[in-house]
């Protein structure tokens, strides 16, 4: 094998073998080899990019029993995965070495964060759906333990819910794949392309995937979890964890099995009503994470509406969504982030005026947010646009009016959110460094949101390129 059709071997060897490096050395080196890691992931991630261009997909398995083996794939859909993620885990990396700089026990927050993206890089890769599992229970106990960093009763209690409701997921997940053994003595997902799975065996599988991507009615745990250090809440909320059910489920059923209309009416009906109730909450929220985690609970819905629409066109749609949502939502909590790092507030009633302290976080607060909102040029715009004129065009009329309403929805609680925290009246001191890595971290995810808005063509094309 060539070095680039290894290369996913290292998007998934490097960070877990990362994890345990980083827990040998200072909290300072900690810092730069956390970076390090992450990069050299994101670079293998890339290097993957010419080989599914030249062979469409490669796959490789290494059985170990009847119904588990060591089977990953490489194609379209791994690799713009593993390149987006891996991109903004390293953007948050560098935020975390600034951010997390004032706290102790590095080696456990390194630690399990690197495990974390290692263990989302297994899931992508994986075509096997035991392999599936184990990776997907991995992310469960990282992400437990990063949202308890702070070991207050208070985290520990959002932890443990989070853990238990995305335990309770699974525990479904896993009974659908033991289902499909039982039915097809196989769990190759290979072997299963093409398969009609019965409904209830898609419902099954599908309360795994909304449990993990906070979907109702399974989402209470990702507000709570905003209790993390923002590094976290960016990581799990934008980039990586909530994404992880996203990928399996187009994995899936665009992908492997072929579901029933019945099961797409249900995934269509729960991500409509996730877009409004989750945009509705975020109106009503006064605490800054919350309002941005209940944002990221309806923006979800609209990609797995567009995932229920069950086309091709719609897939890569989505996954433009994804593309546009990681950049754009981990850089509206990173901002929250600076604001409670330099306030020690999260509560918008006793903020307001920062813009005149903190004008460049203020800048990367509306550029990110122009993105979610789906403000024109910015690359939110363009796929938040076609999930609407595709839902109706599919005939989903309803449909598409409430996301539009989820839509100005979401354009009312982030300008709110901007000017009650950074308009007004100055309610506490806070100042931004000149040099601060946090702030440029985020003016750099909102200036990628607003160049690649203004060349849509580039991720198109290179979705069209890759995902045949």
């Amino acid at each position: 094998m060539s070095i680039l059709v290894v290369a996913f071997y290292f998007t998934i060897i490097i960070p877990l073998a990362g994890a345990f490096v980083l827990a040998l050395g200072s909290d300072k080196d900690r810092r730069f080899m956390a970076s390090l890691v992450m990069a050299l992931t994101f670079l293998c991630a890339l290097l993957t990019v010419p080989v599914v261009l030249e062979h469409g997909e490669i796959a490789v398995s290494y059985p170990m029993t009847e119904w588990f083996s060591l089977s990953f794939v490489v194609d379209g859909l791994t690799v713009f995965m593993a390149v987006v993620s891996s991109l903004v885990a390293f953007v948050i990396s560098l935020y975390a070495g600034e951010y997390m700089a004032k706290y102790s026990n590095l080696k456990g927050f390194y630690f399990w964060m690197l495990l974390f993206v290692g263990s989302m890089m297994g899931l992508i890769h994986s075509a096997n759906l035991a392999l599936i599992y184990v990776f997907w229970e991995m992310t469960a106990v990282a992400s437990w333990r990063l949202i308890g960093f702070y070991r207050g009763e208070e985290d520990v209690k959002a932890a443990d819910k989070a853990f238990l409701v995305t335990f309770f997921g699974a525990s479904f997940l896993l009974a659908g794949i033991a289902v499909i053994f039982a039915n097809y003595g196989t769990l190759e997902l290979s072997e299963l392309q093409g398969v009609a799975i019965p409904t209830v065996t898609a419902l099954l599988l599908f309360v795994g995937i909304i449990s993990k991507s906070a979907q109702l009615p399974l989402q209470t745990w990702l507000p709570d979890a905003g209790v993390a250090p923002s590094p976290v809440t960016a990581l799990l909320h934008a980039a990586v964890l909530v994404k992880i059910g996203i990928y399996v489920y187009a994995r899936l059923y665009l992908r492997t099995f072929e579901p029933s209309e019945v099961f797409l009416s249900t995934v269509l009906t729960v991500s409509v009503i996730t877009i409004i109730v989750g945009a509705a909450s975020a109106l009503v929220s006064t605490n800054i994470k919350r309002i941005l985690a209940y944002s990221t609970i309806s923006q979800l819905g609209y990609i797995m509406l567009a995932l229920a629409l069950n086309t091709e066109t719609a897939l890569k749609v989505a996954f433009i969504y994804i593309l546009a949502h990681s950049l754009a939502k981990a850089g509206l909590f990173l901002c929250a982030g600076i604001v409670e790092h330099e306030t020690d507030k999260k509560e918008i009633s006793m903020l307001g005026g920062l813009l005149k302290t903190m004008p460049r976080t203020g800048l990367a607060y509306m550029l990110c947010a122009f993105s979610i909102i789906g403000i024109p040029p910015f690359l939110g715009f363009w796929p938040k646009l076609m999930v609407i004129i595709l839902t109706a065009r599919a005939g989903y009329i309803a449909a598409a009016v409430l996301a539009a309403v989820g839509a100005v929805f979401t354009l009312f609680y982030l300008l709110r959110f901007f000017s009650e925290v950074f308009l007004g009246k100055v309610r506490t001191e806070a100042a931004e460094g000149k040099k601060s890595v946090m702030v440029y971290s985020v003016l750099f995810l909102g200036a990628v949101s607003l160049l690649l808005g203004l060349l849509p063509n580039l991720p198109f094309d290179f979705l069209n390129m890759v995902i045949k």
